[in-house]
């Protein structure tokens, strides 16, 4: 194995564990909170696993040998150096700290252009003000007819919920590796032999075990102390909204986006929606938790964006 190989390898494990344990739990967040304490830890992972292995064959199948979804079509391949293996590193030390930094900017943005990086955040601020302003109008009207403390799901209609929670989560979580897939397969070949290929898998779902088994790790934070998300109802509800937000914006174009900006900009939308109509939720309550969301995000874009550019005049 030559010096680039064993970087781009490098590269490649630690921006999947940075991805699966950082970025995964955006997708799956509302999912384990929501199913944690009626199926074991290794139920969930099953299942989070037949989706991501479908996902990844269903690229490499279709976009003849890359797992990307067609995300690196205006990022070319390049030989991997030890500053490119640095980036998900930083990132790892990040998510320690609870921080949700936008793997997109911090990995993707070490491999492009300062054009691809400026769409990149373009499109990304889009992502975030669509999802809160689609939130925030699809929570007013819901808030109005759902309350899961007072109003919860009756007995008879929680396993009808219970079932369209795993088909959205698993609907939302095959078209977010849609998206961050890219993240992971920029330290590899553009097209992956089968052999490449079985070790990108078996690694991937490995990782994601562990983030099961750590119930979601400390970005679940994020998850768990927003009203509601611990319910089956309104857990089905996120994963639907963000699953639409971005199947539109993977469609719109081929450019990387942050996809914790979407996920953050949904959060922030259905919190100020429901102090909107909920008299008793004051802004008092909500705005230092989605401030300190935001906080959080500009930090982690802050860090991204000054690690690049560093990098760049080094």
């Amino acid at each position: 194995m030559d010096i680039q190989s064993f970087w781009a390898w490098a590269g490649f494990l630690l921006a999947a564990y940075s991805v699966v344990g950082n970025d995964s739990v955006q997708t799956l967040g509302t999912f384990i909170a929501s199913n944690e304490k009626r199926f074991r830890w290794q139920v969930l992972w099953l299942s989070a696993s037949l989706v991501l292995i479908s996902a990844l064959v269903w690229s490499w199948v279709i976009y003849g040998g890359d797992i990307s979804f067609g995300r690196l079509n205006q990022i070319p391949h390049q030989p991997v150096m030890w500053y490119h293996a640095c980036a998900p590193l930083v990132l790892l030390a990040l998510t320690r700290l609870g921080i949700p930094v936008s793997t997109s900017f911090l990995v993707l943005s070490t491999f492009a252009s300062t054009v691809i990086l400026e769409k990149m955040l373009i499109k990304s601020m889009m992502g975030y003000g669509v999802s809160a302003f689609i939130s925030y109008l699809l929570w007013v009207v819901l808030s109005r007819f759902l309350d899961e403390k007072k109003d919860p799901v009756q007995a008879h209609h929680v396993s009808f919920w219970r079932v369209l929670q795993w088909l959205s989560t698993g609907f939302l979580w095959f078209t977010w590796l849609s998206h961050d897939l890219a993240n992971i397969s920029v330290y590899l070949p553009r097209q992956l032999t089968v052999t490449e290929l079985m070790i990108v898998l078996s690694t991937l779902v490995l990782l994601l075990g562990y983030i099961f088994w750590d119930h979601g790790g400390k970005i679940q934070g994020i998850v768990i102390n927003k009203t509601g998300t611990r319910f089956v109802r309104s857990a089905t509800i996120i994963d639907l909204v963000y699953a639409a937000i971005l199947l539109y914006f993977k469609e719109y174009s081929d450019i990387p986006m942050s996809t914790t900006w979407v996920f953050v900009g949904i959060l922030t939308g259905r919190e100020l929606a429901i102090c909107t109509v909920n008299e008793k939720y004051k802004v008092g309550n909500v705005f230092p938790i989605i401030g300190r969301d935001f906080f959080k995000m500009m930090l982690g874009l802050i860090i991204s964006v000054t690690f690049v550019l560093t990098l760049n005049s080094v």
